[in-house]
């Protein structure tokens, strides 16, 4: 028997990201030095107190903790993280307002499931982490793009054009994946009025959802802003994929604005989409843990470190790029070549003959444009420099 067309489809198009990844699997078989930037997988090793505090926890024999549980989660886990969402977002955060994910993206999958009508409409700018087409799309919704500025910072002029009748939700992601934007207190207050003042005009407030499993990762003096402050409509999905460096155990958590409307019917539809999509609950001895762990976070410094390699081996070969706030990307402008073209798949391809695996801009909505993910050691960032310049001098002749 087929598959679905919509899975046939979506296979088509499936994620550069982790072909790419499979390819440099391969590479690595044949060639001592793969320069792979191609997959956002944390590196680093997770803070010490994990280890310790899955040692601890993992000896204990407590009766029913590795057992079924709300499927909300531990309502002790829940309280910790209200008040490490509540530091984030400054403002009181209930425990009931927190609901446990398996990661960032579960977290997505289960507020679209509670939100989504078919044929409602989700605002994304671009560029934007390229799944998220099949967040919304899973639960019968509709992606629709709005172009951001030159220097990837919102437009809400052409945010506000975007709206219509089906208009349900505005998704942003910041610390953004690919840019590494972190868009300022300013533009997220100005989208919050925006926002208010579409919701006052229809009776008819959208939801703003944030995806924020970057914001611990920011550099020199750079804060992600609440998006709480700027519109009481709003949704945070986050994890601790990255803080902690812990995506494979796929942990995080939604929190939901205490001023929301309807907030008793929301947050029941949160817990049942939890349920019916298959997750059930987030991991429970995960849960345990990072209860335990709100402070922790791997050493940003390190990643930071990273970011000056990799642009100082891009200012070598004179790549232009969006300098990064935050997240472990750079965003690359493709060169062009002599006769104008820079298209960002066949740069791609002449990358990867250099040995360098970098994703095409064009998944992300940003053709033209590149995002090489720096979370490897710092050797391998300094090493590909040769690699750089042999690449450029074949593709602009």
């Amino acid at each position: 028997m087929p598959v679905s067309k919509t899975v046939r489809d979506a296979l088509e198009g499936s994620s550069m990201i982790r072909r790419l990844f499979e390819e440099g699997a391969e590479l690595k078989k044949i060639h001592s030095a793969v320069f792979d930037f191609s997959l956002g997988n944390p590196d680093l090793d997770p803070p010490e107190a994990f280890y310790r505090t899955l040692n601890e926890l993992a000896r204990e024999k407590v009766k029913g903790s590795h057992g079924y549980m709300s499927n909300a989660g531990f309502f002790e886990t829940r309280a910790a993280l209200a008040k490490k969402a509540s530091r984030d977002q400054e403002c009181e955060i209930p425990a009931s307002n927190i609901i446990m994910s398996a990661g960032a993206a579960g977290a997505l999958n289960v507020i679209f499931k509670s939100i989504l009508d078919a044929g409602d409409e989700v605002i994304v700018p671009k560029p934007y982490f390229m799944e998220y087409r099949s967040y919304v799309s899973n639960h019968g919704g509709k992606i629709v793009e709005v172009s951001t500025k030159e220097d990837f910072s919102l437009d809400l002029e052409k945010i506000e054009n975007a709206f219509g009748g089906k208009t349900k939700a505005v998704l942003i992601n910041s610390p953004n994946n690919p840019t590494g934007s972190v868009y300022p207190r300013a533009d997220m207050e100005k989208l919050g009025a925006l926002l208010k003042q579409r919701g006052a005009k229809t009776k008819n407030y959208p939801y703003l959802v944030a995806d924020e499993p970057y914001r611990e990762i920011v550099y020199s003096g750079v804060s992600v802003p609440s998006v709480f402050n700027a519109y009481s409509e709003a949704v945070v999905a986050t994890s601790f994929s990255k803080s902690l460096s812990l995506p494979g155990e796929r942990i995080g958590y939604i929190a939901v604005h205490p001023g929301i409307q309807n907030s008793e019917e929301t947050l029941a539809a949160l817990v049942y989409a939890t349920r019916v999509l298959g997750f059930v609950n987030a991991p429970a001895l995960m849960q345990r843990i990072v209860a335990k762990l709100t402070a922790e976070r791997v050493a940003v410094e390190v990643y930071e470190s990273r970011r000056n390699a990799f642009m100082n081996v891009l200012d070598s070969v004179s790549m232009s790029y969006a300098r990064s706030g935050g997240a472990f990307y750079v965003f690359a402008k493709v060169p062009a070549r002599k006769d104008g073209s820079s298209d960002d798949r066949e740069f791609s391809a002449c990358l990867k003959k250099h040995l360098i695996l970098g994703v095409p801009g064009s998944g992300f909505g940003a053709p033209g444009w590149i995002r090489f993910a720096y979370c490897v050691d710092e050797n391998i960032i300094t090493g590909s420099a040769p690699a750089f310049r042999a690449a450029l001098a074949e593709w602009t002749g």
